[in-house]
C-alpha cells in the first residue's frame, strides 16, 4: 500500500467526519422542530439557528462522494451499487429537508406540512447512514468480482438497527447542544433538559452497540487496540458533553458531542482498514485499499489540487460561522435570519 493510497483513505474519513460533525447538528435541529418546539414561534427560532449554514454543511457529503469516486473507483462502484436503495432513501431525506427550508417560508397555509417534512428528512438521513455504515462493517455478500448480492436481513438486522438509532440519537443530542449554545429563552432551556435526559439513553445504546459489534463482526481482529481505544474515547466524550451541559458550558458540550461523532467515524474506518469493503462470503473477496484505488498519477494530481484548495475552503467555513456566531433570541423577528 502506497502513502497516497493511505492518504486518500484517511482523507475520505476526514470528509465524512466533517459532514457528520457539521451536518449532524443540522439533523438534530431539524428533528427538534417536532420534538422540542411547541409553537410556530419556537419552530422559527429553532430553524433560524441553522438557516445560514445548513446548505454549506451538505457540501462535505458531496465532496466525500466525489473523492471516493475519483480515488477509489472500485470501492465507489461496489458501495453505491450494493447500497442503491439505502442511498436512495438518504437522497430522498436530503431532498425533502432541503426543499422544506425554501417552501416553509413561502407558504403560510402549508407551513406545518413543511415543518414535518423537515423533521422527517432530518431523521431519515442519519438513520439510513447508520444502517449503511453498520452493515458495511458487519460484512456483506460480496463475490470475487466485487458485486454485492444482499438480502433484506443483510441490511436490516439487530446490529445495523442499533447502529442507526445510535447515530440518529448522537445527531439529535448534537443538535440539542447546538440549540443550547445558539438560542435564548424557553428553547434553550428545553434543549438542555432534553439532552440531559437522553444522555442516559445514549449510554445504554453505546453499551449495547459495543456488545453487538464485538459478537457479530470480525471488526476488532485487525486493529483491536485502536478500535477499542476509539470506543473508550466515544464514551469519555459523551460523559464530558453531559457534564459540561449540566455545568452550563454549552460550547464545550457542543464540541464534545461533535467529536463523539468523529470518534465513531474513526472507529468505523479503523475497523475497515486495510479493507474498504468486507465480504461475508470469504475474506479472499474483501476489497482492499491497495486494490481499489485509481492510478498513482491520478492520486498525485488529486492530492496537489486538494491540498491547494482545502485551506481556502476551511477558511471560508470558519469565517461564515464567525459571522453568524451570535445567539438567536426568542424575542426578536426571525425572518432576518433566513
Amino acid at each position: 500500500m502506497s502513502g497516497l493510497q493511505l492518504f486518500w483513505f484517511v482523507l475520505i474519513g476526514i470528509l465524512f467526519s466533517g459532514f457528520f460533525f457539521l451536518e449532524g447538528f443540522d439533523f438534530g435541529v431539524g428533528m427538534s422542530t417536532k420534538t422540542l418546539a411547541f409553537n410556530e414561534e419556537e419552530e422559527n427560532q429553532v430553524i433560524a439557528t441553522i438557516g445560514p449554514v445548513w446548505d454549506g454543511n451538505e457540501v462535505w457529503l458531496v465532496t466525500a462522494g466525489g473523492a471516493m469516486f475519483a480515488s477509489f473507483p472500485f470501492w465507489y462502484a461496489s458501495l453505491f451499487s450494493g447500497y442503491y436503495l439505502i442511498l436512495l432513501l438518504i437522497l430522498v431525506g436530503l431532498i425533502i429537508r432541503g426543499v422544506s427550508f425554501e417552501f416553509r417560508g413561502k407558504s403560510q397555509k402549508h407551513k406545518s406540512l413543511w415543518t414535518w417534512t423537515l423533521a422527517i428528512g432530518s431523521f431519515m438521513v442519519p438513520f439510513f447512514f447508520g444502517i449503511l455504515f453498520t452493515s458495511l462493517i458487519q460484512g456483506m455478500p460480496i463475490d470475487a468480482n466485487g458485486d454485492m448480492m444482499a438480502t433484506f436481513t443483510d441490511y436490516i438486522n439487530p446490529l445495523s438497527l442499533v447502529g442507526a438509532i445510535a447515530l440518529t440519537l448522537l445527531s439529535y443530542l448534537h443538535g440539542m447542544n447546538y440549540l443550547a449554545l445558539k438560542t435564548t429563552g424557553p428553547v434553550r432551556t428545553k434543549a438542555k433538559n432534553h439532552a440531559q435526559a437522553l444522555y442516559w439513553v445514549l449510554y445504554a445504546g453505546l453499551a449495547l452497540f459495543s456488545i453487538l459489534l464485538y459478537f457479530n463482526t470480525d471488526f476488532f481482529e485487525n486493529n483491536f487496540m485502536l478500535t477499542t481505544a476509539f470506543l473508550v474515547v466515544m464514551v469519555a466524550l459523551t460523559v464530558i458533553a453531559n457534564v459540561a451541559l449540566n455545568r452550563h458550558k454549552e460550547l464545550l458540550a457542543f464540541i464534545a458531542s461533535g467529536f463523539t461523532i468523529i470518534a465513531l467515524v474513526a472507529l468505523l474506518f479503523t475497523g475497515l482498514f486495510p479493507r474498504v469493503m468486507i465480504s461475508s462470503i470469504s475474506p479472499e473477496y474483501d476489497i482492499l485499499i491497495q486494490n481499489a484505488t485509481s492510478t498513482p498519477y491520478t492520486l498525485r494530481i488529486m492530492s496537489m489540487v486538494s491540498l491547494t484548495i482545502l485551506p481556502f475552503v476551511l477558511g471560508y467555513i470558519a469565517w461564515s460561522y464567525y459571522i453568524f456566531r451570535g445567539r438567536i433570541r426568542h424575542d426578536e423577528p426571525m425572518e432576518e435570519h433566513y
